[in-house]
């Protein structure tokens, strides 16, 4: 009995398992994160990928946490409805890039100091709420942003975007690309060429397992502006009834729980110099009444005098 054919199936069954382990090794990335550093790990038989400059394994099956990504881009080497006004309490991000402070789970804490001694404390977006400080500064809690509100302006076309399509095409882009619960997509307003999207979630909203609107906005942030967070060679491409959606302007606005905590110091130099101005165009009109009056008042004057004099010089009858 010829027994090669029977040997030869485990032979090859083995060399397929093999084959296939290889394959996983080799293609062991993260595709919900491209600044991560994977490995296979082959007591689990898995890949296992962390985030840059952390010991925090992320989960490449949904979105990583703001301020890992915040933390990774700091080791990277340097290269028709009318609209919604945003809230007085609405505060945007003019900080720009740090290197933040993350919790165990991943999120910001509740004071961040980018590594020096000048201190301030930050909403669960990882946006500075309050005045600078020292060391001493005392953050008391993490307020939770739980309305983002992203305003973006399209490049013209030939003819304004259809907003019943428009709304449609983006709720879809949330829902798929950033893994987002249709609930917490509030609105899309629109007038040419002016799109805002509101994102709203509160804690008690959030489920476990839940993406964070903090999360999905900061990813539809980095694809808009070119700098994409997912791994592979996938871009950003919005398309409404085929016409492509470049946007030209990005400007997101955060509101939290409880209103920031900001002095007169936070007033912008723009804003002090009208002030500036104001004050001196006003103390230059006090001025000007103040001197005039007593020009006035010194003609009157030399006039009564001149009038008593004339006076004298009359013969008494």
């Amino acid at each position: 009995m010829d027994r090669g054919p029977v040997l030869a199936l485990p032979l090859l069954l083995l060399l397929a398992a093999a084959t296939g382990r290889a394959a996983a090794q080799d293609s062991c990335t993260c595709p919900t994160n491209k600044m991560t550093v994977c490995s296979w790990d082959s007591q689990i038989g898995r890949c296992r990928c962390q985030a840059m400059g952390t010991n925090h394994e992320v989960n490449c099956s949904t979105l990583t946490s703001k301020c890992l990504l915040l933390k990774a881009r700091m080791q990277r080497p340097k290269g028709g409805r009318g609209l919604v006004r945003p809230s007085e309490h609405a505060i945007v991000d003019n900080d720009g890039l740090y290197d933040p402070e993350c919790d165990r789970e991943g999120r910001f804490k509740a004071r961040q100091c980018n590594q020096t001694s000048v201190c301030w404390c930050v909403n669960s977006v990882g946006v500075r709420r309050t005045d600078k400080g020292d060391q001493n500064l005392l953050c008391d809690e993490v307020v939770r942003t739980y309305h983002i509100l992203i305003e973006l302006r399209h490049r013209p076309g030939a003819h304004a975007f259809n907003h019943t399509d428009l709304d449609a095409e983006l709720r879809r882009l949330f829902r798929e690309r950033y893994l987002l619960h249709p609930r917490f997509v509030a609105a899309v307003h629109y007038e040419e060429p002016t799109i805002q999207i509101e994102l709203r979630q509160n804690a008690s909203q959030k489920a476990p397992g839940d993406v964070d609107i903090a999360d999905a906005a900061y990813y539809f942030e980095r694809d808009v502006k070119g700098e994409s967070l997912f791994s592979g060679p996938g871009t950003f491409d919005v398309r409404v009834r085929g016409e492509p959606l470049v946007v030209e302007r990005t400007l997101i606005y955060y509101l939290d729980e409880k209103p920031p905590r900001f002095s007169m110091k936070r007033l912008t130099a723009g804003l002090i110099a009208v002030i500036v101005v104001v004050v001196v165009a006003l103390v230059a009109g006090v001025v000007v009444l103040v001197i005039s009056n007593r020009r006035k008042s010194g003609k009157y004057k030399k006039v009564e005098i001149k009038e008593l004099g004339e006076l004298n010089k009359e013969p008494s009858l």
